[in-house]
Formats: C-alpha cells, structure tokens, sequence
C-alpha cells in the first residue's frame, strides 16, 4: 500500500515503551507519528494531517483528558477521532473521557486484537 494513502495515527503516550511497542504494532499498516506529552500532541494535530489520536488519559502537566479537549476546540483536530489509551476503568472515567470528547477506550495493557479492531473501525 501506497504511504501517501494510509491513514496517519498520532500516539501520545508519557512511557517511551508504550510509545514503541505501539508503533511497532501500528507501523505496518499505518503511518505513525508519537508524542510524548499533551503540548506536543497539540502541535502535530495542529501542523499536520493526523486521522487518529491514541491517547493517554494519565500524563504530567497536561493530561489526556484536557489534551483531548483542545485537540476538539481546534478546527484542525475537531473531526479526528481520539481513543484513550488507559489503566483505568471505572465508568465515572469513561464518562469524563467520552465528555473531553474521545470517541472510544482501551484498556492498558492493550490487546493488539482490540487495538487493531478499533483502530479500523475509527478510521472509516
């Protein structure tokens, strides 16, 4: 598959691990870009075309859920689709993530079955 056509997904993750091993998961059928913490996550949705965001709720200085409220005020990231990546799971959680904005949750430590059928089933 041509590059150019695949969909780009920007991962944001503090861990540097989760970083990898979720690029590596992703790599072969999308283009990647990662993140370390939220402000960067807002400069790559705002300067460049990105499909999907995955998202880390829990983050220093400026966590997932305020991340993905910005990402959602900015014209250039309101129609993108944002998926929680997080270790938490009590529903007052996905409450306060499904009112940021994300579109949908995956539970650390990430199932890449789960992962893949998201992510696809977002990008259509």
């Amino acid at each position: 598959m041509n590059n150019i056509h695949r969909p780009t997904v920007l991962i944001v993750d503090d861990t540097p691990d989760n970083l990898t091993l979720l690029s590596n998961l992703l790599k072969d059928k999308y283009n990647t870009k990662v993140a370390n913490n939220g402000a960067t996550a807002l400069q790559i949705v705002a300067s460049s075309r990105v499909d999907l965001v995955l998202l880390d709720i829990m983050m220093p200085e400026l966590d997932g859920l305020e991340t993905c409220r910005r990402i959602k005020a900015d014209p250039a990231g309101a129609a993108v689709p944002v998926v929680f990546l997080t270790a938490k799971s009590q529903q007052e959680d996905e409450a306060q993530g499904r009112s940021a904005g994300a579109v949908d949750f995956l539970r650390k430590p990430v199932n890449p079955g789960d992962l893949f059928a998201r992510v696809a089933a977002h990008l259509r």
